[in-house]
């Protein structure tokens, strides 16, 4: 599974905002003079709410091959026409409410220093970095701060053809039925309800039909499963569940089924992908995704994705489709993502390093034999440069990445894992000089711990995440790949970085070169419990509870190893100046209990133990110390920061000679958040506004 992620993916191990600044070793691709990030690059794009916008590096591309840049060119294209795919997943108005506002933005003749506009202007960039009316890491909705009244007297100005009315609706009606969806906090309040009751009926994503409930679903899907298949396809991955006379029916996302306006349009873009492919084997992942957009048949689907595991020589790689299934509850359903990169050589040095002892690490997992893989296959691992993000990986995005997701293909077949470096090190130039460290952390000894060596340890900590982490353990022959159910993401994600923390502080890194000091891991590991058993909760609004599932993971994981340790003092809260701070006292001590653990997590995994995933979960992951809460976020309003960032994208232009014929490909890193936005709306928007 993907989401390492930098909020923060997938995205992941998700790095506390500000963390990671100062020195940074040298992992990085050597790079030429040309290739170097230039001194007048400007990160910081935008900050509005509790966003910022940053942009990213592209290190190398301009000294790819004209047919690499040119396949580079035209997956991104394709990773850009999915984009309202993503939007009516979210929720079934959002194209009509991101249309609309759009409407008024660029239409709007009044006075743009009033609030009401200003208030507009917030509203909207946030529903497009959240792709929809629900926060992006919260769930929840977020509400606008301009008057229902003066929205209605902006529709009412608008041009007839740029109110998204329903057929037969008049814009008095449309106003009527939109205005709740925007401003009502209890209408459709949580895009993925985690907290209890039916939650598919209370939950307002779109993967679901009207009147269909979270009892029809499990059942549905369960008649479905041959218990005796040992490669079972992801059932339900790719369609929408809906009731149509009423008898539950899947609507097939796909060319000529729902949402095919955009999927052929993806389609055009990997037809020309195809054509200048590196070579045979990547000719074949194309052609096999094609395939699967055109017949939306779930098997081709794991034809594809073994194909693209198998991938190991192409340049160039991308993530194109219907991938992750964190949006919904029961996690069957899977958003749209995308994105495309191209390897950075001499970082990938490391992440081979690891790749190739795979076995090493799976035989000294501190978890039950039987738990363990006897031959780890296919684990292949490369750090990349990213050069485009779409869907579900824009505006944020993750740092690493790990599929595919199919056990069975894990087990036969192996995983591809990646970490992004330039996104990387685009937050950590962002984050440095916000003032965070000297706020949250206890004292200079881990200022400067976490100056030395955060960089390094926050990339370690992804590679052993996303590389082994996702790829380690098994489940036992008789168990359920979805035996969790609702609480399989944070689980899964518990598992990956509790691998990960527990061998950053193994001197096997040490004596594979890849990490400068054996003492370097306390870097993580401080930030680590910081970020999980407090500066992560600004994250968060006053009295709700973690829904999110990487949030959940970090906090279950501080709060286990605090409340297990704090016998023998292995960390404590500790209050100066009123201030409350996380104090680490014994390391050894720490690394023992990261393993115990991994050690229970593993054993809830491979045995489908949902009664122990469920209680673990409920015990440690979800309930938030209010009093704590309220001085955290009290203390983040003094800093220079934003609690999530995201990201626009460079601009490719073909550049072709007079008879035609490209000759290169420009990168550019001028365009604004608004204008890449409002640009994106216009040249890749398909869809119809409502997609029943």
């Amino acid at each position: 599974m993907k989401k390492s992620v930098l909020i923060a993916m997938t995205g992941l191990s998700i790095m506390c905002a500000g963390c990671g600044g100062g020195q940074k070793a040298n992992t990085s691709a050597k790079q030429t003079e040309a290739d170097t990030v230039p001194a007048d690059f400007k990160y910081e794009v935008d900050a509005f709410a509790d966003l910022e916008i940053l942009r990213y590096y592209v290190p190398g591309f301009k000294n790819l091959p004209l047919e690499q840049k040119e396949l580079v060119y035209y997956l991104s294209m394709a990773a850009l026409e999915g984009r309202d795919i993503l939007f009516d997943q979210n929720n079934r108005y959002n194209l009509a409410i991101r249309r609309t506002l759009e409407g008024i933005y660029t239409n709007y003749k009044g006075d743009k220093s009033i609030s009401d506009y200003k208030e507009l202007e917030v509203y909207l960039k946030r529903v497009w970095f959240s792709n929809g009316i629900h926060h992006h890491y919260g769930e929840e909705k977020f509400l606008p701060a301009f008057s229902k009244e003066f929205f209605a007297e902006q529709v009412k100005a608008l041009p007839a053809d740029l109110v998204p009315v329903k057929e037969g609706q008049s814009v008095e009606d449309f106003i009527k039925m939109i205005t709740p969806v925007i401003f009502d906090a209890k209408v459709m309040a949580k895009k993925v309800n985690q907290s209890g009751g039916d939650l598919i009926m209370t939950s307002a994503n779109n993967y679901y039909g009207e009147g269909v409930t979270q009892k029809e679903v499990q059942d549905f899907y369960n008649a479905m499963k041959d218990t005796t298949d040992l490669t079972p396809i992801s059932y339900g991955l790719n369609s929408r569940l809906v009731k149509e006379n009423g008898k539950l029916t899947e609507k097939v996302w796909k060319v000529g089924g729902l949402y095919s306006p955009a999927i052929e349009k993806i389609v055009f873009w990997l037809e020309k992908a195809e054509e200048v492919a590196e070579n045979s084997q990547q000719k074949d992942v194309i052609s096999k995704l094609i395939s699967y957009y055109k017949t939306g048949d779930l098997k081709t689907f794991d034809q594809y994705a073994v194909a693209w595991v198998e991938d190991l020589n192409s340049q160039v790689d991308f993530v194109n489709g219907f991938t992750e299934v964190y949006g919904d509850p029961l996690g069957i359903k899977a958003s749209w993502e995308a994105t495309v990169n191209f390897k950075n050589v001499e970082a990938t040095k490391r992440a081979e390093i690891i790749s190739t002892n795979a076995q090493w690490f799976e035989d000294h997992s501190p978890v039950d034999k039987r738990f363990k893989k006897e031959t780890v296959k296919g684990v292949s691992a490369k750090v990349i440069t990213v050069a485009q993000l779409g869907g579900d990986c824009y505006p944020a995005t993750p740092i690493g990445i790990n599929l595919p997701n199919a056990d069975w293909i894990r087990r036969d077949h192996g995983s591809k894992s990646v970490t992004i470096e330039n996104i990387m090190e685009a937050y950590d130039a962002a984050g440095a000089h916000t003032g965070f460290g000297k706020e949250f952390m206890w004292s200079n000894v881990e200022e400067e711990m976490i100056k030395k060596y955060g960089f390094i340890t926050d990339v370690l900590h992804t590679d052993l995440h996303e590389c082994l982490g996702h790829g380690s353990g098994k489940l036992l022959p008789e168990v359920d790949p979805n035996a969790l159910g609702e609480f399989s993401s944070t689980i899964e994600e518990a598992r990956a970085d509790l691998f990960g923390l527990y061998f950053l502080a193994d001197n096997k890194l040490v004596e594979l070169g890849i990490i400068p000091t054996a003492d370097a891991y306390k870097a993580e590991y401080y930030k680590f419990m910081m970020n999980g058993l407090m500066t992560q909760l600004v994250r968060i609004e006053p009295g709700k509870d973690i829904e999110e599932a990487h949030m959940r993971n970090r906090q279950l994981i501080a709060k286990w190893v605090y409340e297990k340790g704090k016998a023998e003092n292995v960390v404590e809260y500790k209050v100066r100046d009123g201030k409350t701070y996380v104090v680490v006292n014994d390391y050894d001590k720490l690394r023992t209990l990261f393993g115990d653990l991994l050690a229970e997590i593993q054993r809830i995994k491979s045995e489908g133990d949902f009664k122990a995933a469920k209680d673990i979960v409920a015990n440690y992951a979800v309930k938030v110390d209010q009093k704590l809460h309220k001085e955290v976020l009290d203390r983040y309003k003094t800093l220079i920061m934003k609690p999530y960032k995201g990201f626009v994208n460079p601009v490719f232009e073909l550049v072709q000679d007079n008879d035609g014929k490209i000759t290169d490909v420009k990168i550019s890193y001028t365009e604004g958040y608004t204008e890449q936005m409002l640009r994106y709306s216009k040249d890749y928007s398909t869809l119809p506004t409502y997609n029943d």
